[in-house]
């Protein structure tokens, strides 16, 4: 496949997890990836990409600072003569506190990465990805943005509002030829989760991670990817607006007792 052949594409938070398995993809289909990401791991992300023959280069920027975010852009158009595709990926867990021990400057800073980054993401790409004739915004939200259960009231109200953003961008860049979609990932290993997917192999106790969605599982990085992919591709050219949950089945349902596959439930 080579859905990306000739695209220039910006993908944040791509120094591991769902962002470096996105940016691996992007380049295998063809495409010419700028990879982004603060942490230094974003060199790594680029030389598997070298290593496998396709085209990437590393810049390491926040996310959340306007002024990066226009230099990952200009960086992409300069390199790759223009703009088709940006995965806004780039978040923080900002940790599981309530609301009352959540202190001002930690939601703060959470929203600044988690929503006002997606915001600076459409707002200096889409013109860029409009210039070219059109493309695609893929924003990666959570299940925790959709009802509560999933995350802090710091991180779910960032992934509500980036649901959010995707609908409203979507129709302010009505006439442009861009589509603005979010993936909403469930329980997925990512260096977030690391700690959770680690315990639970030294623990022996791998078959209670992810327990409550359908498939009884995580997801791995690779599985979010290729649908982020799928958003970003003339495959999803009539998507538009959406949010999609890629948790496993986990948001489909209320509590319930649950019914074991073969069984009456009690």
């Amino acid at each position: 496949m080579a859905r990306f052949s000739g695209k220039s594409i910006i993908v944040t938070g791509a120094g591991s997890g769902i962002g470096r398995a996105a940016a691996l993809l992007f380049a295998s289909e063809g495409g010419s990836v700028i990879v982004a990401d603060l942490a230094d791991t974003v060199h790594e992300t680029a030389a598997m990409i070298d290593a496998a023959g396709g085209t990437a280069r590393a810049i390491q920027i926040d996310a959340g600072f306007e002024a990066d975010v226009i230099r990952a852009v200009n960086v992409a158009c300069e390199s790759y003569g223009g703009l088709d595709v940006m995965f806004a990926n780039a978040g923080i867990s900002g940790g599981m506190a309530n609301i009352f021990d959540t202190d001002v400057a930690l939601i703060t800073e959470v929203l600044r990465v988690n929503l006002i980054g997606p915001y600076l993401a459409i707002k200096h790409a889409a013109p860029k990805i409009a210039e070219r004739g059109g493309g695609a915004i893929v924003l990666t939200a959570s299940v925790a943005g959709i009802r509560s259960g999933a995350g802090s009231p710091a991180y779910s109200a960032s992934k509500a509002g980036v649901i959010n953003l995707a609908m409203v961008s979507a129709q302010q860049l009505s006439g442009s030829n861009v589509r603005v979609n979010a993936i909403c990932p469930g329980l997925t290993e990512t260096g977030m989760t690391k700690p959770t997917f680690d315990y639970a192999r030294e623990a022996g106790k791998m078959e209670k991670v992810g327990r409550l969605n359908p498939l009884r599982r995580g997801a791995q990085p690779e599985e979010l990817a290729k649908v982020a992919a799928f958003l970003a591709s003339d495959d999803a050219s009539y998507v538009n607006g959406q949010a999609i949950a890629v948790d496993g089945g986990l948001s489909s349902s209320h509590p319930v007792t649950r019914q074991e596959y073969g069984k009456t439930a009690v």
